[in-house]
């Protein structure tokens, strides 16, 4: 997939005053720092998201307009960044939940695991609510340049490992690093095919409707 262009379009905190389109979207998400700003950037080529190195930096639900509406990648706001108030914590959530549940046009979350670290707990119960919510999700392992290829391929296969504890099937999985870059290509054709089946579907579900209507 190619991105011809790439646009703001809008933040806020109210998953009701998302944009009012049909086209899909495709939310990034993470600890804080785990690197999501510099992973947009590098899949945009641009200077979309705004890169701090201080954590828990994003606040709101971020919306990008991807190709002029073909679909939104949305940046969704850290989670477990101690150092916030538990009211803001609770604010967060309450946000990333309410965007995760009731937004029908997210048609994939990414969940980004820095590479360089064993599986953490926050992170392992942020995807057994994925599972148990019946969320449909990808894990981007970040940072990849910040180890040798043998020791990269060790932690993914370790935590790999652990999530098969607990999942008989393992959702796709990505190795990226926005430095190299490594692993664009890779994320953006998976987003390519999913948006060419939900093409599809809404073809033959127009295509039934039509031939109900004729009959």
């Amino acid at each position: 997939m190619e991105i011809k262009n790439a646009k703001f379009e809008i933040s806020n905190a109210d998953v009701k005053k998302c944009p009012a389109t049909d086209a899909p979207e495709y939310a990034f998400i993470g600890r804080s720092n785990v690197g999501k700003s510099s992973l947009i950037n590098m899949l945009t080529k641009s200077r979309l998201a705004k890169t701090s190195q201080t954590p828990g930096k994003t606040l709101l639900i971020n919306h990008f307009n991807i190709n002029t509406g073909q679909w939104y990648l949305v940046d969704l706001p850290g989670y477990g960044y101690a150092a916030r108030g538990k009211s803001q914590r609770d604010e967060i959530r309450r946000i990333i939940e309410d965007y995760i549940l009731e937004r029908p046009q997210m048609a994939l979350l990414f969940v980004l695991i820095d590479i360089r670290h064993k599986p953490q707990k926050i992170d392992l119960e942020f995807l057994e609510w994925l599972g148990e919510n019946q969320v449909p999700f990808a894990i981007v392992f970040t940072k990849a340049d910040k180890l040798g290829p043998q020791a990269g391929q060790k932690m993914v296969d370790d935590y790999c490992k652990v999530l098969r504890e607990q999942w008989e099937e393992l959702p796709p999985i990505f190795v990226t690093s926005s430095e190299k870059p490594r692993g664009r290509e890779d994320i953006l054709d998976y987003i390519e095919k999913i948006n060419r089946e939900i093409a599809e579907e809404k073809s033959a579900t127009a295509e039934e409707k039509h031939d109900k209507e004729d009959n």
